[in-house]
């Protein structure tokens, strides 16, 4: 019995927005996108980031998040701001999303942006908070060594 998968969201690449704040979606991108069946992409603030669901995989992490969440301590307040800044993007015909002045405001997104495919969703970082992400990453990498061992990768 043949298997179906969908693609993932993967790698990484730099993109710079127009003066409109409208991001071309890589077009490896949109391909797994429309795996999904749509051209509708969630994005919302996380942390020091955008991230972009398709609209399937967004209502999964609403649904636990409203579902699940509320039962873990201190979580409303983190659930009542992703999900109030929550906006719908839908890709135009050129395949760009509109990243809306108060999302890139929210995150200090400038002009320039970084584009990290995490499986499910896409991270939108401003270029220079991705170079100082990676920087301490890497200044950090041992660090990671005893999870990687518990997870078998090394």
């Amino acid at each position: 019995m043949e298997r179906t998968t969908k693609s993932r969201f993967r790698s990484k690449s730099e993109h710079s927005l127009d003066s409109k704040g409208r991001l071309n979606f890589p077009s490896r991108f949109r391909e797994v996108l429309a795996q999904y069946g749509s051209d509708t992409l969630m994005v919302t603030a996380w942390g020091k980031h955008l991230r972009a669901y398709p609209l399937s995989e967004w209502e999964i992490i609403e649904d636990k998040l409203l579902d699940q969440g509320k039962e873990q301590s201190g979580m409303a307040r983190l659930i009542r701001l992703v999900l109030a800044g929550v906006t719908e993007c839908k890709l135009d015909k050129q395949g760009r999303i509109l990243l809306s002045a108060p999302l890139r405001l929210e995150t200090r997104i400038g002009k320039d942006v970084v584009l990290t495919g995490m499986r499910d969703w896409v991270e939108i970082w401003d270029k220079d908070a991705w170079q100082l992400e990676v920087q301490a990453t890497r200044e950090n990498f041992d660090s990671f060594d005893e999870g990687l061992s518990k997870l078998g990768i090394i």
